[in-house]
């Protein structure tokens, strides 16, 4: 890297914003900018989002990063993105199928549960290391070529584009020269063959999704192409990295070191644990590629949940606190739940479009239990932050069913996690010290590490230098041992939210 050209610019394209962080040659966060972006839930369990809407706003905040920073000074492009929202486009005009179906949406929950009754549950997992859920790609991308007219012929004659986000900001960046994936995000589309990280061709024909509609799949560390033909952004910087936002997040805490278990904090929650190899002992979560650092393929254990943050942005608004202020919903939200000893026997469970790992149940539907007379908006509040601990908790349960998992400490990340009661809270739960990033944007700051191992020729181990400090949370023990008790209760709770969708 020359030393006039030292700023990597990474694009977080996340759910609800799009952020693009300019970091300089040590790894310092020089300049940042976000826009917001709009979920839209046409029907129950459907939620999508404008892949028109996600492109200009990445474009608009890259732009403004180049602006600030000066085009002459940038070196590279790194992506990381929200991951199993399927995208579909033509090819031959770019124009999206319709919209991008989010990883939160439910709708193909018949279709999962046909091939559940089917038998598949055991050759899906063993082929892709995920368990059938509504949440992956493939049953996805399925629906959007069944939604448009001759939409199979047309993949199969290579004429319909079937991608993740990634794939789906490249191409525009590119202006169509580029259509590739990560490996990383192919791995949570459902139709990867872990071992061979190519894309499966029995899991092609079971979903019915042509080859030729798919993207070429690439390490995360990598070229990937140029910026080519766009209004506000030069031509020829070169895109050197792309990566799924929680693997991004795991990367940047300790380049996946052993008994490293990361938690990110975002509208859902990602918890992942580096591990050795594909096997994985517990059925009830997945096993993905955390990265290929363009020299090793890494593998994560992972358990996704649909609503942390989105359960307590849900409360918010029933509560009334989203009519407050930026500023004074984020003082109420910290506030609050210790203005209260407890939540007055109050759990909320937040299945708004069913429960991920470990229930996987996309039927589950949300309640708030035990509800008294003495029940306030602060003990609301409260429950709504316990319940993203409690499921935290619960995936962190099964992983330690795994024959190879360590837990020395959680590292943590996303904007919840500014909430310093919540991870103390998280701490005492789990009896094992939280560690916070001090760095906000840390999905761009993993890919902007792996941008800069392509730029600089380097082996990974040579990226320590530019990690990021953390905040400790030490565990209370004695806590620790009382919290046990009311996460039983949740537990408990987890259960009528299935229970009550029995005939």
């Amino acid at each position: 890297m020359s030393a006039k050209k030292d700023i990597i610019i990474a694009l977080d394209e996340g759910t609800t914003n799009a952020k693009a962080v300019a970091l300089d040659g040590v790894g310092n966060v020089v300049a940042k900018f976000s826009r917001a972006l709009t979920i839209h839930t046409p029907r129950e369990g459907w939620v999508e989002q404008s892949g028109e809407a996600l492109l200009t706003a990445s474009l608009d905040v890259v732009a403004q990063a180049i602006a600030a920073v000066g085009t002459e000074r940038v070196a590279a492009l790194a992506i990381s993105n929200q991951r199993e929202t399927a995208m579909g486009w033509y090819r031959s005009s770019g124009q999206p199928l319709g919209p991008a179906i989010t990883w939160q949406c439910s709708r193909t929950a018949d279709f999962c549960r046909t091939l559940r009754e089917q038998g598949r549950e055991a050759q899906i997992k063993s082929a892709t290391g995920l368990p059938i859920a509504p949440l992956f790609s493939a049953s996805k991308m399925r629906w959007l070529l069944e939604s448009v007219p001759n939409g199979m012929t047309l993949a199969q004659q290579g004429d319909i584009c079937l991608g993740t986000i990634d794939s789906w900001l490249l191409w525009n960046l590119t202006q169509g020269e580029a259509f590739r994936c990560d490996v990383s995000n192919a791995s949570r589309t459902q139709l990867l063959n872990l071992n061979s990280a190519h894309w499966d061709d029995e899991m092609l024909a079971l979903f019915g999704i042509p080859q030729h509609a798919l993207p070429e799949v690439c390490p995360s560390s990598h070229y990937f192409g140029v910026t080519k033909g766009l209004a506000t952004i030069p031509d020829g910087i070169p895109i050197l990295a792309m990566i799924g936002d929680s693997h991004a997040a795991l990367f940047a805490h300790s380049l996946g070191a052993e008994g490293g278990v990361k938690a990110t904090y975002g509208t859902g929650s990602s918890v992942m644990a580096p591990v050795l190899s594909t096997q994985c002992d517990v059925n009830t979560l997945a096993t993905t590629i955390a990265w290929h650092d363009g020299e090793t393929l890494v593998y994560g254990l992972e358990g996704n949940i649909p609503h942390t943050g989105d359960a307590v942005a849900w409360m918010a608004d029933s509560t009334g606190l989203s009519e407050l202020s930026e500023d004074q919903l984020l003082h109420a939200l910290n506030t609050l739940p210790a203005t209260v000893d407890s939540t007055l026997g109050v759990y909320f469970v937040p299945a708004l479009t069913g429960l991920g790992a470990p229930w996987w149940d996309e039927n589950a539907r949300g309640l708030i239990q035990g509800l008294s007379r003495g029940v306030k908006r602060a003990h609301l509040v409260r429950a709504a932050l316990e319940s993203i601990t409690y499921q935290i908790a619960d995936v962190v349960l099964a992983m330690r069913q795994h024959s190879g998992f360590r837990l020395n400490a959680l590292m943590v990340d996303g904007g919840p996690t500014k909430n310093d009661w919540l991870m103390q809270y998280q701490a005492d739960l789990l009896g094992c010290p939280v560690m916070r990033s001090d760095v906000p944007e840390l999905s761009a700051t993993g890919a902007a590490l792996l941008a800069r191992k392509t730029l600089l020729g380097i082996e990974t181990n040579q990226l320590r230098r530019y990690l990021p400090d953390h905040v400790s949370f030490q565990p209370d023990i004695k806590r620790h041992e009382r919290l046990q008790q009311r996460w039983y209760e949740w537990q408990s709770a987890i259960e009528r939210t299935r229970w009550q969708m029995l005939p």
